[in-house]
């Protein structure tokens, strides 16, 4: 029995049975933002325990990268050859020469489709599996937000116990952006609440200076003399009238976290990317991509659940203009270099099968080139990549049409990417609800698991 016959049998909560077993007062009666399922959530047999997301900001061309069309007129298939790769009948771009070699671990999806042609809203929709209620850059994020399969994954883990010092969910080594002005919503903890925002860097993890504030005791602290502390200040608090406020509430919370995570020294440490000798950090590359990559694995390794490594600063891959110097001499190297080595760090280390590798970006570029040799926003059709986690390599999944603009063969959602994701790591996304600001239960996902990489 595969994965997704599991996960079927596991519970046979619809929505409608779902309202029906919870009613108002069991979904008050377990907090904020959660509805749980009557059966356990996750299945014993899934192979990932984690996620690292490689979310490439901007959105890179497909065509040029995972999708070439080397029949298409010149004005369409631009200027890179094709080449072979480990799987006989599967053909990338010259750019990829690593993945060319490890073609056996991935699985493209050259079938990806949404509505979205702006930045924010096209990055909101393929990390939330929903559309944004605009077509926009110019937006931010609210508590109104749905949640993306980030703060989802860290939700999930929280409400099954989890302790680790370490961040359940971590975004590296900046948000999801435009111009970082305009952060992208969703991914932070949005209808959820505070308590699932990520941990997000918010500094460069290559430089040569780099450390995390705050993790550790300040200089002089001992762990006797922070506790003592910490004990007072509980006794303070017992002797004074309690604030009944949601702030108050979300004070305390922080509060504790914090404590937390500054005497267990753990997070600390994975964060300490000076443990790691000067051949696997050059072996990622020297570079913000490179550096936040290997500190992805630091932190699955330590019990992360979900790792965003954000290939940006901000849109980077928004070639509108000179997309083919770009890519080949600016954007796809580092990438590739981070991601190649991320595989075969994990790989090496026992972790690939535990760990799903995510490989997308906002939506893809327009197959014509533009006056300027570049091509534009584009979500009519698009690639994503995965790898690890149980996911069988080796093979494409989806076809798009002759230019690469829409699907012509088994068409793809980013809902469908989002269930594909929950099923690696044993979630029925259908059948376990979040609860919305409005007291709406909502499933993880509204897509289907796409059942030629799980079934």
């Amino acid at each position: 029995m595969g994965i997704l016959e599991q996960l079927q049998n596991e519970t046979d909560l619809t929505r409608r049975g779902a309202l029906c077993a919870m009613g108002g007062g069991a979904l008050a009666a377990m907090g904020p933002g959660l509805a749980r399922a009557a059966t356990p959530l996750r299945s014993i047999t899934a192979k990932a325990r984690s996620v690292i997301l490689i979310f490439n900001g901007g959105a890179p061309s497909h065509l040029d990268l995972w999708d070439p069309k080397p029949d298409a007129p010149e004005e369409i298939r631009g200027i890179f050859k094709t080449i072979k790769t480990a799987v006989p009948g599967i053909r990338i771009t010259e750019l990829l020469p690593r993945m060319a070699k490890r073609m056996d671990k991935l699985a493209i999806v050259r079938s990806v489709h949404h509505e979205h042609t702006s930045h924010n809203s096209g990055m909101y929709w393929s990390t939330v599996g929903r559309p944004y209620r605009i077509n926009s850059t110019l937006i931010n994020p609210s508590s109104t937000d749905y949640p993306c399969f980030g703060t989802l994954a860290g939700w999930l883990a929280l409400r099954e116990g989890y302790k680790g010092a370490v961040p359940p969910y971590v975004i590296t080594p900046r948000p999801h952006c435009d111009s970082f002005k305009y952060l992208t919503p969703g991914q932070f903890g949005g209808c959820l609440g505070v308590g699932f925002d990520p941990f997000v860097l918010n500094t460069d993890p290559n430089a040569a200076d780099f450390k995390v504030r705050n993790l550790t005791l300040a200089e002089g602290m001992s762990a006797a003399r922070f506790g003592g502390r910490l004990r007072l200040l509980g006794n303070l608090a017992e002797s004074t009238r309690k604030v009944a406020s949601p702030q108050a509430a979300k004070f305390d919370m922080f509060n504790k976290k914090a404590a937390f995570i500054v005497r267990s020294g753990e997070a600390a440490e994975a964060f300490n990317l000076t443990k790691e000798p000067a051949k696997v950090r050059e072996r990622y590359g020297r570079h913000p991509w490179g550096q936040s990559h290997l500190l992805a694995r630091r932190l699955i390794e330590r019990g992360s659940r979900f790792v965003t490594t954000n290939n940006g600063p901000s849109i980077t891959w928004d070639t509108h203009k000179d997309n083919f110097n770009r890519l080949k001499n600016t954007l796809v190297p580092p990438m590739e270099q981070a991601y190649a080595a991320l595989l075969d760090d994990l790989q090496e280390r026992g972790l690939l099968d535990g760990t799903l590798v995510i490989w997308m970006g906002d939506f893809g570029r327009t197959p014509k080139i533009n006056k300027d040799t570049g091509r534009d926003h584009w979500p009519g059709c698009y690639s994503v990549v995965l790898a690890g986690g149980g996911i069988r390599g080796g093979q494409v999944v989806g076809k798009s049409d002759a230019t690469g603009a829409y699907p012509a063969e088994r068409p793809v959602t980013p809902a469908d990417i989002h269930a594909t994701v929950f099923a690696a790591l044993g979630y029925n996304s259908q059948n376990i609800f979040y609860r919305y600001v409005d007291d709406r239960p909502v499933p993880l996902s509204t897509g289907k698991p796409i059942i030629e990489l799980i079934g």
